[in-house]
């Protein structure tokens, strides 16, 4: 079987892979070099701005986290976004105790923990809208616990709270998200906790519901969580200068803060898996072009 846990990382094909039903797939990502294809048997087909050795050399040095997202990703494209969601948490939990998380988190791990005394999120109400605020600038919006707790609580609030028309969310400071809190990785030490955790309070799920009212205004780096969660709204609006990446392959992770529903469905399965697995950066006219941003904000 040609599996990561049997030495084979990637399958480079350099012509069009043939359009027909695949019964078994490789257990590993599998990319055509070169050319248009039709075929789901492709995870990534390289476009002509596309690195195929970025890709295949990051794809080396994090097989198994690499190997899931293509496996997580075949099945979420034809998922419902609550079954995408529920997937990709205990896909991620599962990643948590894999070897090359845990070498990063005994090797990589930053330790300069940082407090704060504002509220993570502001919110503000001005009739039938509602704003919402990340609010750890010195920190460039670091997505921590606290800042999910009460962006959940908010969306929450404006499901119950029918009267609210339209939801802004945006981002104090120089970066609309910079990532996870590289900190608080590797606090959850039971897989099964934290999965129900990440079931229990997702805002992920929550800007689903609420899509057709949400507007995200983005802006800087927009990096992991930081792009995950706006790509749910139903409008995203991004500055000049803005840029987006999920790096989280790289630490042999996977996006988990709801990109393999949301990303996945705006930019399609090649673009999302060649993201997610170069950790590469995507620039503002190529997330235009993608649809992975909708408009310049004025």
């Amino acid at each position: 079987m040609l599996s990561a846990v049997a030495g084979v990382c990637c399958i480079v094909v350099e012509t069009p892979i043939e359009s027909r039903p695949y019964t078994v797939r490789p257990q590993c990502v599998v990319i055509q070099a070169s050319g248009h294809s039709t075929s789901d048997l492709a995870d990534v087909v390289i476009e002509p701005d596309q690195s195929l050795s970025t890709l295949v050399d990051n794809i080396q040095h994090n097989p198994i986290a690499a190997a899931l997202l293509v496996q997580l990703v075949r099945e979420n494209i034809n998922r419902s976004i609550e079954s995408a969601l529920f997937a990709e948490s205990l896909a991620y939990s599962t990643l948590q105790h894999s070897e090359r998380f845990l070498d990063w988190l005994a090797n990589d791990k930053p330790t300069n923990v940082k407090s704060f005394k504002d509220e993570p999120i502001q919110a503000q109400r001005n009739g039938d809208q509602l704003t919402l605020t990340l609010n750890r600038p010195e920190n460039r919006n670091a997505w921590s616990t606290p800042m999910r707790d009460a962006l959940a609580e908010h969306l929450q609030m404006a499901i119950v709270d029918e009267s609210i028309n339209s939801i802004q969310l945006q981002a104090n400071g120089p970066a609309f998200g910079a990532g996870g809190d590289l900190t608080e990785f590797g606090a959850a030490r039971d897989a099964g906790v934290a999965h129900i955790t990440r079931q229990t309070r997702s805002p992920a799920l929550l800007m689903h519901l609420l899509r057709e009212k949400i507007t995200a205004c983005v802006h800087g780096a927009c990096v992991g969580a930081g792009i995950e969660l706006p790509a749910f709204a139903a409008r995203v609006r991004a500055r000049e200068g803005a840029f987006f990446q999920l790096p989280e392959v790289a630490f042999g992770l996977i996006p988990g803060a709801g990109g393999t529903a949301s990303i996945l469905h705006r930019i399609g399965r090649s673009r999302f898996n060649y993201m997610a697995l170069s950790s590469e950066r995507v620039d503002l006219e190529t997330a235009l072009r993608w649809g992975l941003v909708d408009s310049l904000e004025s």
